[in-house]
């Protein structure tokens, strides 16, 4: 069993929100990383790819995320699985959005028409 403490907690600031990782596989060989995100009031992340499935759940706030061309609504409570591959776009609500995301170890993000330009996202490992 691993324990990782508040205090163990990694915090990765992007100009699109804060991330907060959990776990993940250098804090305990997490095989299911899981973070929280915080994003501020009207904040778009970028248009980005990541070769695995991922689970977003909204705890607080509103946000509209947009996979492949289909935008929904987002609000505390809902939960939305993105698939691999899937091109996507979170953008904050009037009050921005905290947010519970996992997904496999290993996972890489890439940017539109760069899939050979695959970065694992720091708060992942």
């Amino acid at each position: 069993m691993s324990i990782i403490r508040s205090t163990e907690s990694r915090r990765i600031e992007t100009p699109a929100a804060v991330m907060h990782t959990l776990a993940s596989p250098t804090q305990g060989a997490a095989v299911n990383p899981i973070w929280k995100v915080e994003a501020a009031a009207g904040v778009a992340g970028p248009v980005h790819h990541i070769d695995a499935e991922q689970v977003w759940t909204l705890l607080e706030g509103t946000a509209v995320v947009t996979i492949d061309g289909e935008r929904v609504a987002l609000a505390a409570g809902d939960t939305a699985v993105v698939p691999a591959e899937a091109e996507r776009q979170f953008t904050s609500g009037a009050n921005g959005f905290t947010a519970v995301v996992t997904g496999p170890a290993g996972m890489s993000a890439y940017l539109p028409g760069r899939p050979h330009e695959k970065v694992a996202p720091p708060w992942t490992v």
